[in-house]
């Protein structure tokens, strides 16, 4: 698929050092859409997602130096714990949406769009396709390039039409 670089060899140890999961990362990172760039994917299984599927995914979010936005954290203290899933000790929010109905920022819908059940993604989320100029008060700042993981867990069905 893709060659490792220095560069690769060196973010995959230091995720190894920290026991974050490990995946292999690509050099021919894709171009999915203006503004977003596929980083790192494993295919799951089944039919890939579509406009119109509801999907349940979970999500991590990361400013572009490294820091995570504690997005789950927060969400946490206020849902019910059906929606809430522990894997490998991280906390994770699950999140259902309506592909292309906006529920969510633009670059983590267009990232969930072929994706299949049990797939995973890393992408690169200029701001235009994120929280633009107005960020999220204490948690992400304006302007802000976003580095998403997304693990696609159900594709529960399509909207009647």
């Amino acid at each position: 698929m893709g060659a490792w670089s220095g560069k690769c060899l060196r973010w995959w140890l230091s995720r190894k050092r920290r026991g974050q999961p490990l995946e292999p990362c690509y050099t021919n990172a894709m171009k999915r859409f203006s503004g977003l760039t596929l980083l790192v994917e494993r295919e799951g299984e089944g039919k890939p997602a579509n406009k119109g599927d509801r999907v349940v995914y979970n999500s991590r979010l990361f400013l572009n130096k490294g820091d995570e936005v504690p997005l789950n954290a927060v969400q946490v203290e206020h849902l019910p714990k059906d929606m809430i899933r522990v894997v490998d000790g991280v906390t994770f929010v699950d999140h259902k949406t309506v592909l292309g109905s906006r529920q969510t920022i633009a670059g983590v819908e267009h990232a969930l769009m072929g994706m299949k059940v049990g797939g995973y993604r890393k992408v690169r989320v200029s701001p235009h396709l994120a929280h633009r100029d107005n960020g999220i008060p204490d948690l992400v700042p304006p302007d802000a390039v976003l580095i998403c993981e997304i693990w696609l867990r159900d594709i529960v069905s399509a909207l009647p039409l």
